[in-house]
């Protein structure tokens, strides 16, 4: 492996950065997105079920003892009870915008890494060749030694690439679909509870 990347010369580094950010944000990622974190059912229940009994308060409290992004967004709403349903539904739309904000937060950056990785083996695939045509004209097309170490600088360069860009672009598709299906799941126990509050206040 060190064999390799130092054969893959100075680009080969970068590269590498790449992938242990990669695999880091993804880790990263992967727990924060877990959905007992963000959405627990059982406490929606609960929430859902002090907001049919007209209970408010308790609701809050229990809102608060709780650190996940519904939540908060069931806060954010549950604060403004008795101030008009059109302040309570702004409040959950707004906390729900940064929740979602929160949970694709350094998802973008994958993207980036998937784009940007398949560049720098492209850029290692140059100085590689660069490298062999000086040999060419140096040693000329019998010097086989020479133009190997620029030959296999440009294709280590390109593979490594490739092999951190493809899985990366994975990771990205498999979070944001993720990030999404949680966001979506928000907003449906979000209207849940504005119907019940509304059901409550007629």
């Amino acid at each position: 492996m060190i064999e390799l990347v130092i054969k893959g010369g100075p680009f080969m580094y970068p590269i590498l950065f790449c992938s242990v950010v990669s695999l880091a944000i993804f880790m990263e990622r992967v727990w924060i997105l877990r959905r007992k974190l963000i959405i627990p059912k059982g406490f929606i229940i609960k929430v859902e079920e002090l907001v049919q009994r007209n209970k408010v308060a308790e609701a809050i409290f229990l809102c608060q003892g709780n650190s996940s992004s519904i939540a908060m967004i069931f806060l954010a709403g549950l604060k403004n009870v008795g101030r008009g349903m059109w302040l309570v539904k702004e409040a959950i739309e707004e906390k729900g915008r940064r929740e979602g904000v929160m949970l694709e937060r350094n998802i973008g950056v994958l993207l980036t890494i998937a784009n940007l990785s398949p560049l720098l083996g492209l850029l290692g695939t140059v100085s590689g060749m660069i490298k062999t045509f000086n040999a060419i004209s140096v040693y000329g097309v019998g010097g086989t030694a020479p133009l190997a170490g620029g030959i296999a600088e440009a294709l280590i360069t390109t593979a490594a690439g490739l092999l951190v860009a493809i899985p990366t672009l994975v990771a990205y598709r498999f979070l944001i679909d993720k990030a999404q299906i949680l966001i979506f799941e928000m907003e449906e126990s979000s209207i849940r509870l504005v119907d019940t509050m509304e059901g409550v206040q007629k």
